[in-house]
């Protein structure tokens, strides 16, 4: 059976010029995370707000879930207005308060309604509807917004792992060392001083002891290279391994038996 996953967003808070904030579906029903720019990104790939079935919550930074409001207010009153369609918030426990309260602030009982629709799912492992198993382990990030990554694999053998916002880490390595794909941010350069993201010297380590795993780069701080706009913090792309992608929103990573990343 042929998977795909599409790179709807790949920068990270500050939106290098060419990018959305980090942002991804899988076989057109599951996305990770809603960061604001996820209507706009869904729209220009032409997706449906109400064919999304799953919705994986790596954390609560608001680059990654501060588009929520508009994704459920948008499936309540244009996509999907009779609510028949199951949907299922994936998040750690305490999250489902924090988004709630997010969508009141946001538009004031306006979506009471889907809210008490929505099915929670704040279990550490669990099994979408068309065979994709996951599981959710702590990463290295503010404790204060739960981080957490996510490793996936469909019944048909596909695997893949999404880092969320992590630095380096033992649970994430341990999942990367158990897959095939990984999705990994990189958000931050070199001379910033902090061990919360990943950094290029980072990921060109990991890449060099895992040579038989692609790493797709997204949460990144280097603008486009499609851009011609003045860069925002860095233009120039790190000399990593050629199991390195640093992709562009709107990349396709498709799998067949194994993963190939495709074209825009």
């Amino acid at each position: 059976m042929a998977h795909e996953i599409v790179m709807l967003g790949t920068g990270n808070a500050f939106l290098p010029n060419g990018r959305h904030h980090s942002f991804a579906i899988f076989d057109k029903r599951h996305i990770i995370d809603a960061p604001p720019t996820a209507l706009i990104s869904l729209r220009r790939k032409g997706l449906k707000v109400s064919d999304i079935e799953t919705i994986f919550i790596t954390h609560l930074h608001g680059d990654h879930v501060f588009g929520l409001p508009f994704l459920l207010l948008e499936r309540t009153y244009i996509s999907d207005r009779e609510l028949v369609k199951p949907l299922t918030i994936v998040a750690a426990p305490g999250a489902r308060q924090r988004i709630e309260q997010l969508c009141d602030i946001a538009y004031p009982g306006s979506m009471e309604r889907i809210l008490k629709k929505v099915r929670w799912d704040e279990n550490t492992k669990g099994r979408t509807e068309d065979g994709w198993s996951w599981e959710r382990f702590i990463v290295n990030h503010d404790d204060s917004v739960d981080p957490f990554g996510y490793a996936f694999c469909s019944d048909d053998g596909a695997k893949f792992v999404h880092s969320g916002d992590s630095g380096p880490c033992e649970p994430l390595y341990s999942a990367i060392s158990d897959t095939d794909l990984v999705i990994i941010e990189m958000a931050i350069p070199e001379w910033v001083p902090s061990e919360h993201h990943h950094k290029p010297s980072d990921i060109d380590r990991l890449s060099k002891s895992h040579t038989d795993k692609k790493f797709i780069i997204t949460h990144t701080f280097i603008d486009s290279a499609n851009s011609s706009f003045e860069k925002i913090t860095e233009k120039v792309f790190p000399q990593h391994q050629n199991n390195v992608y640093h992709v562009d929103d709107g990349t396709v990573i498709s799998w067949d038996n194994f993963w190939q990343v495709g074209e825009k």
